[in-house]
């Protein structure tokens, strides 16, 4: 269970089952404080809820679905859809207005937005303060004088009353700076203080043995998000982490070339057949990501796709004969849909019956595609030989890898208990790899899976700093 929410009166915690890295979605219910059995909550279910300040209401987001219901869950009502997943959701002190995050895919990119709570007058709240917009979950002072979230790894505040002359500053100021990223704001109840996250991201790339049942460092312990190999095991392509920066080198760290600068963000390369290029998917200066090439000697930079489309590209994947790239939209848009780019002709061409699936991962023998449907709690399956699709799994999962032979598919499951498994092609069985439950994850989408050259699941261990500050607040 996860905590999103406490009633004014402090008796009820709002619980979402279920909510992780890869599921989009839980159930919600109510949990008492001093003790006793969860009760749900009607059919709600979602990632981000508040009550109403007189605790009548809940305002919840599911999917990219802002709704409002009574708080023991009947008469559930859309408010308004927004353009992206909803992430965080805040109801004013005064009842009149509620905010949340629109989350664009699993990027850090977001934005806030506000509307009132009769569903009238919906628009973002910070229009061209930020591009891309990084803003997240933000949180009224009781008082109701401010509004504090965090962007761009650090706190902001937001005046919200009127001044003596009449007006309030409308622009953000910055409350926390350092090398730490600052998230996760809670004012005081007397909104004297702030509680807040602190973190000091580092991380180590780390590989499970599978017969000694042990994690040790790889590459060094290189924090190397997306590792990718070449089809010979001779190079690897990764993404910095946190930076965000495609590197390219040989196993022992030599040869080693930086592919993309900034304001560019890096995601999970793919090596071409060939060993000549490397495909991945970028953000830089837009919540849209676009799929891009380069040489993997450091050679030329190239957009996939002619500029000006503001459709999302997630999850390049190559062909094994190298002349096509399958990619799609992003992992919580209900309405993605796989395209394959023929790189000769340059045609791009629908995947049949793709609707509403993500994360194609193109097997090595040529014969199937792999995706996942919205909330990521199956496996489909596209054969080419009978152009049809077919549910092979039905777990919750992300980050899917091919084994090098076609016969596996390994993915992460953290629904229950946390793992790295196993799915068999043949007969469909699934299998626990390794336990995850004492291991701390990281990555640029907070966990990350790929496999080294001998299948070994690789994984980036989170070895930086998270803590709790407080620190007072002049209220003027």
């Amino acid at each position: 269970m996860v905590p999103l929410a406490v009633s004014p009166d402090g008796s009820t915690l709002l619980v979402a089952d279920e909510v992780g890295q890869t599921a989009f979605s839980g159930p919600f219910s109510a949990l008492p404080v001093l003790g006793g059995s969860a009760r749900r909550l009607g059919s709600l279910s979602g990632t981000a809820a508040d009550f109403s300040p007189d605790g009548r209401l809940i305002a919840y987001g599911n999917g990219n679905a802002l709704g409002v219901a009574n708080s023991d869950g009947t008469d559930p009502r859309t408010l308004f859809t927004a353009p992206s997943r909803i992430a965080d959701v805040a109801w004013s002190p005064d009842d009149k207005t509620i905010r949340f995050t629109v989350s664009y895919g699993l990027s850090s990119t977001g934005a806030l937005w506000q509307i009132r709570s009769d569903g009238s007058d919906a628009h973002e709240l910070l229009p061209n303060w930020e591009s891309p917009p990084n803003q997240c979950c933000g949180r009224w002072t009781p008082d109701g004088k401010y509004f504090v979230f965090y962007s761009s790894r650090n706190i902001w505040a937001l005046q919200e009353k009127t001044s003596w002359f009449g007006k309030a500053d409308r622009q953000p100021f910055q409350l926390t700076s350092g090398p730490m990223t600052f998230s996760a704001v809670i004012p005081s109840r007397d909104s004297s203080k702030l509680f807040v996250t602190g973190a000091l991201a580092r991380a180590e790339l780390t590989r499970y043995d599978t017969k000694s049942g042990q994690f040790a460092p790889y590459l060094s312990g290189t924090s190397a998000d997306g590792s990718a190999f070449s089809r010979d095991g001779q190079w690897v392509a990764y993404v910095s982490y946190p930076e965000g920066t495609l590197w390219r080198s040989r196993l022992d760290g030599s040869e080693k070339v930086q592919l993309t600068f900034p304001p560019l963000s890096a995601r999970l390369p793919q090596w071409s057949p060939d060993g000549k290029q490397i495909a991945f998917f970028a953000f830089s200066g837009s919540p849209h990501p676009k799929a891009y090439t380069v040489g993997s000697d450091g050679g030329q930079l190239a957009q996939l796709l002619p500029a000006g489309d503001s459709a999302e590209e997630w999850d390049v994947t190559w062909s094994p004969d190298g002349q096509k790239i399958c990619f799609g939209g992003a992992p919580a848009d209900p309405n993605s849909t796989l395209h394959i780019l023929d790189l000769k002709t340059h045609q791009i061409s629908s995947l049949p019956d793709s609707h509403g699936l993500f994360s194609a991962r193109w097997s090595p023998d040529g014969r199937y595609i792999a995706a996942m449907p919205f909330a990521s709690r199956s496996l489909m399956l596209f054969d080419f030989t009978t152009q049809k699709w077919q549910e092979i799994a039905k777990v919750s999962m992300g980050f899917p890898n091919w084994s090098k032979d076609s016969n596996y598919i390994y993915f992460l499951h953290e629904e229950d208990q946390p793992s790295v498994m196993r799915l068999r092609i043949s007969d469909r069985k699934i299998e626990r790899v390794a336990d995850l439950k004492n291991f701390r994850q990281a990555g640029l989408f907070n966990v990350a899976l790929s496999l080294a050259p001998d299948d070994s699941p690789l994984l980036l261990r989170d070895t930086g700093t998270t803590d709790i500050y407080a620190f007072d607040w002049k209220i003027q």
